[in-house]
This record gives C-alpha cells, structure tokens and sequence, in this order.
C-alpha cells in the first residue's frame, strides 16, 4: 500500500489539524501517513503585521510548491488562510465537516467585552476583527497580535493585552476552551470566510490521493464554503480585509449572512439571503452585489487607501 506524506505548518494547531486527517484516513481504510512540517512565509515573519507581509496565500505558498514539486503528497490547510485562486495543478478533494464558526474573547480577568474596562489593550492580527471590535467599543485599544494559539495565550496571560480574541474552533482542537471568557453570536460578530473549516489538498493529477481522501469530504460544509469564497472572489479580498461571512445549510435552504465594517467600526454593511445549496456560488456573487450596492465598495476603497 502505498506511503502517503502530508503536509502541514508546524504550529500546535496545523499540527493536530494534520494528525486529524492521517487518523482518519488510517480509521477509514488504513491507510498510514507520515506528517512533514514545512515552514510557511507566514511563519517566518511573525513579528511583522500580516498587512505588510501582503500577498496571497503567506501561510500556504511552500506547502503548495511542496505538492508541486511531490515532496508531499497532501497539504492540510485552515480554510481562512486559503486564497480564492487555486493553482491549476492543484486540487481540493476534501473539504472536512466545519467546527464551531464562532470568535470568542480571552480576558486576563474573566471580563467580558462589555465589562472591560475603558481602553483595555485587546489584540487581534485580523483586520475583520479589528473592526467588529471597535464598531462595539470605541474606546478599546485594539492592538496587532502576531504568534501561534499558544503563544497568543501566554501574551494575555503575561498581562500584555487584557483581552484577545481568537477563533473557536481552534481552541476547541486544543482543549483549551476553558480558557474562553466570552463567545461571540456570529450575527452580531462575523466569522472570517471560511472560519473553523480544515480542507486538504492534493496535486490535480494525482488521482490516488484525492480518491483516498474523497471520502472526508463534507457536502454541506462544501457548499457553504464555496459561497463563502464566490463572495469573497467578488469583492477581490483576502483575509486581511474586514470582511465576515457565514453561510450554512437550515432544513435544505442555504442562508448566507456577510459583512463589510469599516477600520474605525463607525460604518458596517450587513445583509441577508437565502438560496438553494447547489446553486452556493452564485449565492455568494449575489451577496457580493448585494453588499457592494449597500455601500460596501466604499468602505473597501477606503480600507485599501488606508493601507497603502
């Protein structure tokens, strides 16, 4: 049988996100893996904003040059980092069954975010949620926060910030829900594209590997995602654009909710709409549209100016 590699980040979670998939493809039809750690552009430069790093794809370049150039045979990847081009010798045959989309709050003592206090430090290196932050409380000092999950911890916990915000999901993975002060409703805080959904990738023309993983794939949670990225394409962002959406399946309807809000967090655009699940990509071109009507092309235009 044949030997299969999978590639994946060496932070504690891309870790246990890689060893999720090789035990399930051993549960499945034993199949054995080997996990092989690759460094990404986005690991390198932690200490940089993700802002200034810019360009596409800084957390899965190397992993996808790897599969190029048969190094690996699968990359195990967190769909937020995922640009919304893939490259044309490169497949996603598994889309894995999402976890908890939510955000939730860190605090060093147990304050939600109501009740910290007036100008409390919080970190976070999402521009989305920067945004949502201060569109709820204008008085936070909402700080860039670089590192893995557990370092991030250690920076609350060390005083550094008084509260950070982090996705749920990942510290579900970790068994470190405890540490969690507060979570968010996404309808009122909205989750990055793609947020708690793992996906693995493989080379287009290797056929064994994407029928070995074939069968992880999760229809619904597909189907969310594609809408989710069609909106995203649309707009041309990425993930250091504030941007949320959330799109899932409800008794056979898919219902799609997405946000554009403003860095300052004075100015949010958020809709609603509901679809069939096959027609997801067009849901999400729709809701692109739909938002860029309602102003969020402006408040996009001036994120880039910004930025520049």
């Amino acid at each position: 049988m044949r030997h299969f590699r999978i590639g994946t980040r060496g932070s504690l979670l891309a870790k246990w996100q890689a060893e999720s998939v090789r035990k399930k493809l051993f549960a499945a039809a034993g199949i054995e893996c080997e996990i092989v750690i690759i460094k990404t552009a986005g690991d390198k430069m932690q200490q940089s904003p993700l802002t200034q790093i810019g360009g596409k794809g800084v957390f899965i370049k190397e992993l996808e040059e790897a599969l190029i150039d048969k190094s690996i045979d699968l990359a195990v990847h967190s769909v937020k980092d995922i640009p919304t081009e893939t490259p044309p010798l490169l497949s996603f045959p598994a889309v894995c069954r999402r976890d908890d989309i939510r955000d939730c709050l860190i605090s060093a003592n147990g304050a939600t975010l109501a009740n910290l206090r007036e100008g409390a430090r919080v970190g976070t290196s999402s521009l989305r949620r920067q945004a949502q932050l201060l569109s709820i409380r204008r008085d936070l000092d909402v700080r860039e926060l670089r590192g893995n999950v557990d370092t991030r911890l250690r920076k609350v916990e060390g005083g550094e910030y008084d509260a950070i915000v982090l996705a749920k999901a990942g510290l579900d993975r970790l068994e470190w829900s405890n540490r969690i002060t507060e979570i968010f409703a996404p309808e009122i805080f909205m989750p990055a594209v793609g947020q708690g959904a793992i996906a693995i990738e493989a080379r287009a023309s290797d056929t064994e590997s994407e029928q070995v993983v074939a069968n992880l794939d999760d229809a619904e949670t597909r189907a969310s995602i594609i809408a989710e990225r069609a909106l995203l394409a649309a707009l041309q962002g990425g993930c250091q654009l504030p941007i949320g959406a959330w799109a899932r399946i409800e008794r056979g309807v898919m219902i799609m909710e997405a946000s554009v809000t403003s860095i300052d967090g004075l100015n949010s655009v958020k809709q609603k709409l509901s679809g069939v699940p096959d027609q997801a990509a067009q849901l999400g071109q729709q809701m692109a549209q739909i938002l860029i009507e309602a102003g969020a092309q402006a408040i996009l235009s001036e994120v880039s100016r910004q930025r520049e």
